[in-house]
């Protein structure tokens, strides 16, 4: 049996009718696991974050980003979210409805 990664956790902050916002934070190597996103959506990293992507099709992406950074991805976007880096970090993710 692999060994699992432990598990992001995350807290829904807002959930109306128009966003739901929710705060993630990651111990170094936990993930979210592999999930599809179902709406656009907005991050913005309260931490530096060593993000590692792990893509359909076996692709992996890295990419580092400081405190206070945001970013948008449209709905469909499949992947599983990984804290490669070794101290916590954690974002907010504001999804569109």
């Amino acid at each position: 049996m692999a060994n699992e990664k432990p598990q992001a956790t995350h807290e829904v902050l807002i959930d109306d009718a128009r966003v739901r916002v929710t705060r993630w934070d990651f111990e170094p190597g936990a993930e979210t696991g592999w999930h599809r996103h179902g709406m656009d959506y907005v991050i913005t990293t309260l931490t530096p974050c060593a993000f590692h992507l792990e893509l359909p099709g076996g692709e992996t992406v890295r990419n580092n980003l400081e405190a206070g950074v945001c970013y948008r991805r449209n709905e469909g976007v499949e992947h599983n979210v990984i804290n490669g880096g070794d101290r916590p970090m954690s974002f907010v993710e504001v999804e569109l409805k």
